[in-house]
């Protein structure tokens, strides 16, 4: 148990320059971990996951540069998730897989909140790769994965990535606005993959009640510690320029912008994603034992 959590902060280290790197086009192999700052290379003891952030006093050696906070909570985080797939799944065949996993969903959890964006490199091998896990699952039954059938792995990405698109596409033509980035379509898809079309659905219905709560707690939030701000804000006059510059504009003429429309989405279906691999089997078992006896006593009646 011990093990796989200290394999996790090591592979959590890793997540942090994907996470990093991938955004600005670079390289996760070359050049070696440095500081950003001053560019001076991280000493292999400077560089062990949480400890040494903790001795270093969260700062840079070299140029006393605060660390950012993400660091020890993505290789904490990622260790925490390691150690939970172990105990969840013990010594089989998919517990690497479903580290992995979760690794995957780390990454694009904070990539997408600093970034707005979700990797390629990730999704993109990821639909074939959990498709082509499904034929492990078909061929070792004992394996552990939640996917022991190939249609259900192709039939899962399609339909992952079939609902998002189709809601961009409706949100788009109805409201004039971006709906879900193609990034969550792919991000779906490769869930479907992995999870099935099962997993799909209820990642998706995981990931919206906790977007919906979220966002409505931001709003609450804003709205009522955010009001002094406002009114402060609307005591300022107005441009001179933009009674002009609306009546210059047609509606038809607005561009389909991510300004002001956009909150990234990934991290709710990466959370979605783990807890279904974790107890969606049993979420689905609840579900079912909930609506059987109502469906019999209306039977009956």
């Amino acid at each position: 148990m011990i093990s796989a959590f200290v394999f996790g902060t090591c592979v959590g280290s890793f997540c942090n320059v994907c996470a990093c790197r991938w955004p600005a086009g670079e390289s996760v192999i070359a050049p070696r971990s440095r500081c950003p700052k001053c560019l001076n290379g991280i000493a292999w003891y400077d560089n062990i996951p949480l400890i040494s952030w903790l001795v270093l006093g969260a700062k840079c050696r070299h140029c006393k540069t605060p660390i950012s906070m993400q660091y020890p909570i993505v290789e904490g985080l990622t260790g925490l998730l390691f150690l939970g797939v172990y105990w969840r799944f013990g010594f089989v065949m998919a517990t690497p897989i479903y580290m992995l996993f979760c690794a995957s969903m780390v990454i694009i959890t904070f990539q997408d909140l600093a970034d707005w964006t979700i990797p390629n490199q990730i999704t993109l091998p990821g639909i074939p790769a959990g498709i082509a896990l499904s034929l492990v699952g078909m061929a070792w039954p004992d394996s552990g994965l939640r996917v022991t059938d190939i249609y259900d792995a192709i039939l899962g990405a399609a339909l992952g990535g079939g609902i998002l698109f189709a809601m961009d596409r409706v949100t788009v033509f109805l409201l004039k606005k971006p709906g879900m980035g193609f990034g969550d379509v792919k991000l779906l898809a490769m869930v479907g993959a992995f999870l099935g079309w099962q997993g799909t659905l209820g990642t998706l219905v995981i990931a919206s009640m906790v977007g919906s709560v979220v966002g409505i707690s931001v709003i609450l939030y804003f709205k009522h510690f955010g009001s002094g701000a406002e009114d402060e804000d609307n005591t300022e006059a107005p441009p001179e320029s933009t009674e002009q510059e609306n009546t210059d504009k047609s509606p038809s003429d607005e561009e389909i912008t991510l300004e002001g429309h956009y909150l990234p989405f990934g991290p709710y279906l990466a959370l979605g994603s783990i807890i279904f691999m974790f107890v969606g089997p049993e979420i689905i078992d609840a579900y079912f034992s909930i609506i059987e006896p109502s469906e019999t006593i209306m039977l009956v009646d």
